[in-house]
């Protein structure tokens, strides 16, 4: 019996390590990450985690990018060859009902890691027992962690506690639900109250929307956050709640009491987007307001949403969206246009969006787009021309590599040679969103082939996460990071927002200070800013057979800087190509013939 538990061990701690292995270039991490993400990402929300030691680094990451002064609510419970010869479910159990005592949450979320579920533990047995003895809600993540990445898992987890908060408060309605239908079909107008399995929701008084998928660990998500509140203050929605970063568990029940939902990123927030419309026929917008045409198109479906559902006149000030009125008294519902009352007592009346409204909205978007984001500006400007026809490369998640593409294509001339995503779940949306506006679409979660690509096609410059950044740095290719995985540095403690018109200016300068990046190592090897006299000869892959003569070296010093990365490389290239193993000035000369230069 030892034996059996011993070897198990070993088998488990040879899968932990191979695990730790792949996740180090991994670009989304295992399910349990995601989860821990969303439940850390909550106020007085609790995770076990039941998993062996090397499992549990979440704690150490968090707090390394994140920088904030909370300790993450994260505890380990850790599996080892005691726990496993005596079962775990004593010890998982205990470690819920003393964090239940110790922390008081209002949740604690259990979930294993793709090396604790080898064991098959029936773990739903464990939290049935533990919540007999907590005060605390107890549930465990229903993720399968063999088949679902990080962002899967978060995307499914956040969507698993709004249902249960939402289930548990309220109760079926039954025959009310069957009366609700008699008196409003589908048709009818809307009149501040939700039709549908859950009637009797009362709305909020002025438009109001919830931010579904801000979460821990987002690439900028705080930032994007702070000017999706700007944005939609502007146009006269507040903000009902934002879930999950920062929002209590024991508010989801006033989700359905916004009129619409708002899903800034595709990877987390959708399933649960699905949910609300389903279950209480909230309508949703998930275009990503990223560059200026998209922000616009953002801002219209907003537009859109209120029209279909024939909400209110007098959202914005007649006087222009620099006096956006956000309160409405009494006297702007009177002379509000009213094309229909309600036949349901206290209930407000129902108030139609005219052509009036959308020219407001219209000169809000033409008003941000000219006085506060500079990119249309720039685009037009003699830098921007300057990048004209440059080549560049795109990989990042689906929603930011998608928006980066469009805006590289469409809005600064620049052309996107390849442009790709690691989410292999979602590359049908994206081949669609990018089709036409790129020379190749990659759909790949190996970053090797990301990096073959990136050497074959030799851009001017990279857009992708971190592990592109240093294929980049090896390239001699500048790299603007725009997507996860990310670094500290992509944890500015400034404001740095992607979205919004304030984004707009945030990716201008991206894109300009990428693709001046090789100019400026030029002027500085010029005017003797810093010594470039050393080449680096290291490269992507496949070249540790390639050396230089010194004759060779000696010529490349001699080429400037911001374009001595491409002769280096084409030179390796035509080396190979012939079987050369020693680069001479001959042999670069015969490189430059080949080329046609």
């Amino acid at each position: 019996m030892g034996h059996t538990h011993f070897g198990l061990t070993l088998n488990l701690f040879e899968i932990k390590f191979l695990i730790m292995k792949l996740a180090y270039w991994m670009y989304a991490g295992p399910a349990h990450i995601g989860t821990l993400r969303v439940a850390s990402s909550f106020k007085n929300v609790h995770a076990i985690m039941h998993a062996p030691l090397g499992d549990d680094y979440f704690n150490v990451m968090r707090s390394m990018l994140e920088r904030e002064r909370d300790f993450t609510p994260v505890t380990a419970s850790i599996v080892d060859r005691h726990v496993l010869a005596r079962g775990s479910q004593e010890k998982v159990v205990e470690n819920i009902t003393r964090k239940d005592k110790e922390e008081r949450p209002d949740l604690i979320l259990l979930t294993p890691t793709c090396t604790s579920s080898i064991l098959q533990e029936d773990l739903q047995n464990f939290v049935n027992r533990a919540a007999l003895e907590s005060e605390s809600d107890v549930i465990l993540a229903d993720v399968n962690h063999y088949r679902v990445n990080e962002l899967q898992a978060a995307d499914r987890t956040l969507e698993q506690i709004i249902r249960f908060y939402l289930e548990k408060s309220m109760a079926p309605i039954g025959a009310i639900k069957e009366k609700t239908k008699e008196l409003h079909p589908e048709n009818t107008p809307f009149n501040g109250v939700v039709h549908g399995s859950n009637s009797n929701i009362q709305k909020t008084t002025k438009p109001s929307a919830n931010i579904l998928g801000i979460f821990t660990l987002g690439f900028h998500n705080q930032h994007d956050c702070r000017e999706l509140k700007r944005l939609l203050n502007d146009l006269g929605v507040e903000v009902n709640e934002v879930v999950p970063e920062g929002s209590s568990v024991t508010n989801l029940k006033n989700l359905p009491k916004a009129w619409f939902n708002v899903v800034p990123y595709r990877e987390v927030g959708l399933m649960s987007a699905l949910y609300l419309e389903k279950e209480y026929e909230m309508p949703y917008v998930a275009i990503t307001p990223m560059g200026i045409r998209d922000t616009a198109e953002f801002i219209r479906q907003i537009g859109d949403i209120l029209e279909r559902s024939n909400l209110m006149d007098g959202a914005m000030d007649p006087s222009g969206p620099e006096n956006i009125n956000t309160s409405y008294g009494q006297s702007q519902l009177n002379s509000a246009i009213v094309s229909n009352i309600s036949s349901v007592n206290n209930t407000p009346p129902i108030l139609r969006v005219t052509d009036k409204v959308k020219q407001k909205f219209e000169h809000y978007i033409d008003q941000q787009t000219r006085f506060v984001s500079q990119a249309a500006w720039f685009s037009r400007s003699i830098d921007c021309q300057n990048l004209t026809g440059k080549r560049a490369v795109v990989f990042g998640d689906a929603t930011h590599a998608a928006s980066m593409t469009k805006i590289l294509s469409q809005e600064m001339g620049i052309r996107v040679i390849c442009s790709g995503t690691y989410c292999k779940h979602d590359s049908e949306w994206f081949r669609d969103q990018v089709t036409g506006f790129c020379d190749q679409i990659l759909i790949t979660d190996d970053h090797t082939q990301v990096g073959d690509v990136i050497a074959k096609l030799e851009p001017a410059a990279i857009f992708g996460t971190q592990m592109e950044r240093h294929v980049g740095k090896r390239l001699d290719i500048p790299c603007g990071v725009i997507s996860a995985p990310v670094h500290i540095q992509n944890f500015p403690l400034g404001y740095r927002p992607f979205l919004g018109y304030e984004g707009t200016n945030q990716i201008a300068d991206l894109v300009y200070n990428s693709f001046s990046l090789g100019m400026e190592d030029h002027l500085l090897e010029i005017f003797g800013g810093h010594d470039t006299k050393e080449v680096i000869t290291k490269a992507l892959s496949t070249d540790s057979d390639l050396a230089w003569a010194p004759d060779g070296l000696a010529e490349l010093n001699r080429i400037p800087g911001f374009v001595r990365g491409k002769v280096k490389r084409n030179t390796e290239k035509f080396a190979r190509q012939n079987n050369l193993n020693l680069i001479t000035i001959e042999v670069m000369f015969a490189a430059k013939e080949a080329a046609g230069a």
